[in-house]
C-alpha cells in the first residue's frame, strides 16, 4: 500500500491534543513536528506545568508555549500560532481539535476524557488500554453514533497485530496464533552463566542446556527456561492486557487465562506455539500469547514487536519462503510473519490521520466485549485495604492479572482489573480467589463505572443493575 495515495488530501493538517505526556505522549509531540499532515500544539496533563515542560523537551521555544488556565487563554495562543498547556481538557476542546490521543494511562481520568472528546465530537485515538480493556467497545459504539472514530493507535501493539491479522487474513492465509513479544528481553550470555531482563542480572547456567530446542519436546524445554528464569517475572499485566484489546477487535482467544508466554529464540517461535498435536503448546487455533524473546547480547530483539502463526498450505512455497530466512516450526506446518518494532508515538500519526481523513479506525470493524482482564489475589487482602495501581506496569500489589470471558457486572462475577484499581475492599479477599465486583467500593461519581454499565446493556442486554457500592473517592 502507497501511504501517500491512502493519505493524499489538500487540506490543512490535522489538529490534535494530546492527553498525558510521559513516554507515548512526549514521542508523539516529538513527531508532530515532522509529520507533514498533522499538528500537534496542545498537551494536556494533570498539571499545565508538565505539559509545558514535554513541549519545551521536544524542542519548542519556550516564548511559544503557553500555559492556559482558561478556555479564551487557550484560544488566544492557539490563534496566535502558539503552543498550548493545560490541567484540563474540558479549557482546550473549543479549539479546532480533530482528534484527542488519550494518552494517560489512567482509567478513571481517561474515561472522562473519552466521554468529553466523544461529546464534543471529536475522534478518539485511545493509547491507554487500561481504558480500551474496561470500556472499548462501548466507546467505538458512542463515537460511531456520532459519526467519529474511537480507535487504538499504531505504536502500541494492539494497533499493530489487528493490522497484521487483518492483513494475513486478506490474503487468506489460515492463522493459527498470534500474538507479540514481551516488553523486556531474555539476554543471556553463555560465558558467564547470565541473564539479563529488565535492567536486572543474574546467575541462570540452566539456560546452557536448554539454550538449543533441537528436536526436544517443546513442554519440556519450556519448563526448563522457566525454572531457570524463575526469579525474574514472567507475566506482566500490559501483555495480557493489550491482547484483550486484540481479542475484542478480532475474536481471538487466550489459550490459557495467564497465557503460556514462553521463553523462546524468535525462529522456535512457530514450533513452541504450535498445536501441540504438532508438538507445541496451543490446545487449538486463532490464539493469542506472548512469547518472551530469548537471544545472545549480539542477537537482534524482537523489539516488543507482533506476529501472526500461519498454517503452511502449500509445502512448496513455504520451503522456498524457508530458504529466504522466513521462520518454519520444525513439522514444516506453521510459520512465523512478524514486524519487530513498535514505535510508540513516533508512528500514532497513521491511526490519527486515518481516523480525521478517512474516518476509519486502526482497531476492529465492530469491536465486542469478549473478553475481561481480571485480578486474583496471590495473597490473602484484606477487608478496608486499598487496590493500589502503581509502578510501569499499572499492577496491583497482591494480584494476578488473567483473562476471563467477558460478562457484565453482577455482584459475584470478577471485576475488571482497572476497575478495581485504586477501590478499596469491602470485604476480605482470600487468596486465590478472583476480586468480585462485590468486593470492591467504588468511587462516587466513576465514569468509568457509568460507561462499563452502557456497555454492558449495549452488548449483553444487562439491565440497569442495582446501586454499586459506592465510597468517597481515595
Amino acid at each position: 500500500m502507497n501511504f501517500h495515495r491512502y493519505f493524499a488530501t489538500e487540506r490543512p493538517p490535522v489538529e490534535t491534543c494530546i492527553v498525558g505526556t510521559g513516554g507515548f505522549g512526549r514521542s508523539f509531540l516529538a513527531q508532530g513536528l515532522r509529520v507533514p499532515m498533522m499538528r500537534a500544539r496542545v498537551a494536556v496533563d494533570r498539571e499545565a506545568d508538565i505539559a509545558a515542560a514535554s513541549l519545551k523537551a521536544v524542542g519548542i521555544a519556550p516564548r511559544r508555549i503557553h500555559i492556559c488556565r482558561s478556555a479564551a487563554e487557550a484560544k488566544a495562543a492557539y490563534e496566535a500560532g502558539d503552543f498550548i498547556a493545560a490541567d484540563d481538557l474540558a479549557l482546550v476542546l473549543d479549539l479546532p481539535i480533530e482528534v484527542v490521543v488519550e494518552a494517560t494511562g489512567h482509567p478513571e481520568a481517561g474515561a472522562r476524557h473519552s466521554r468529553l472528546a466523544i461529546e464534543a465530537g471529536r475522534h478518539l485515538a485511545l493509547v491507554s488500554k487500561e481504558v480500551d480493556s474496561v470500556i472499548g467497545p462501548v466507546l467505538a459504539h458512542l463515537a460511531a453514533e456520532r459519526g467519529r472514530v474511537a480507535t487504538p493507535v499504531d505504536g502500541d501493539q494492539p494497533s499493530l497485530l489487528i493490522g497484521l491479522i487483518t492483513w494475513a487474513q486478506t490474503l487468506g492465509l489460515e492463522i493459527i496464533a498470534a500474538g507479540k513479544s514481551s516488553e523486556y528481553d531474555f539476554t543471556f550470555d553463555a560465558a558467564s552463566g547470565l541473564v539479563t531482563s529488565n535492567g536486572r542480572t543474574l546467575a541462570a547456567p540452566g539456560f546452557r542446556d536448554a539454550w538449543a530446542l533441537g528436536e526436544r519436546p517443546v513442554a519440556d524445554i519450556v519448563a526448563a527456561r522457566a525454572a531457570a528464569a524463575a526469579a525474574l517475572p514472567q507475566r506482566a499485566v500490559p501483555d495480557l492486557c493489550e491482547l484483550l484489546v486484540v481479542a475484542n477487535a478480532t475474536g481471538f482467544t487466550p489459550d490459557r487465562p495467564d497465557l503460556h508466554a514462553p521463553i523462546a529464540r524468535i525462529p522456535e517461535v512457530p514450533t513452541v506455539l504450535s498445536l501441540a498435536e504438532e508438538g507445541g503448546l496451543l490446545a487449538g487455533e486463532r490464539r493469542l500469547d506472548v512469547f518472551h524473546c530469548l537471544r545472545a547480547p549480539d542477537e537482534a530483539s524482537f523489539a516488543g514487536g507482533v506476529f501472526v502463526l500461519v498454517r503452511c498450505t502449500d509445502a512448496d512455497s513455504w520451503a522456498m519462503l524457508a530458504e529466504k530466512g522466513h521462520p518454519v516450526s520444525r513439522s514444516g506446518r506453521t510459520a512465523m510473519i512478524y514486524i519487530p518494532r513498535h514505535l510508540l508515538g513516533v508512528e500514532a500519526a497513521t491511526s490519527v490521520l486515518e481516523a480525521a481523513l478517512r474516518g476509519a479506525s486502526s482497531g476492529g470493524l465492530a469491536p465486542r466485549p469478549h473478553l475481561d482482564l481480571v485480578a486474583r489475589a496471590t495473597r490473602d487482602l484484606a477487608a478496608g485495604s486499598v487496590l493500589e495501581m502503581g509502578g510501569h506496569h499499572h499492577t496491583i500489589e497482591g494480584t494476578q492479572a488473567e483473562l476471563v470471558p467477558g460478562a457484565p457486572l453482577e455482584e459475584d462475577t470478577p471485576a475488571p482489573f482497572y476497575l478495581a484499581a485504586n477501590c478499596r475492599l469491602a470485604r476480605p479477599v482470600a487468596r486465590g480467589q478472583a476480586i468480585t465486583f462485590g468486593d470492591i467500593e467504588v468511587p462516587e461519581g466513576s465514569e468509568l463505572l457509568a460507561l462499563r454499565r452502557r456497555q454492558d446493556a449495549l452488548f449483553f442486554g444487562a439491565p440497569a443493575p442495582a446501586p454499586a457500592r459506592v465510597a468517597e473517592a481515595v
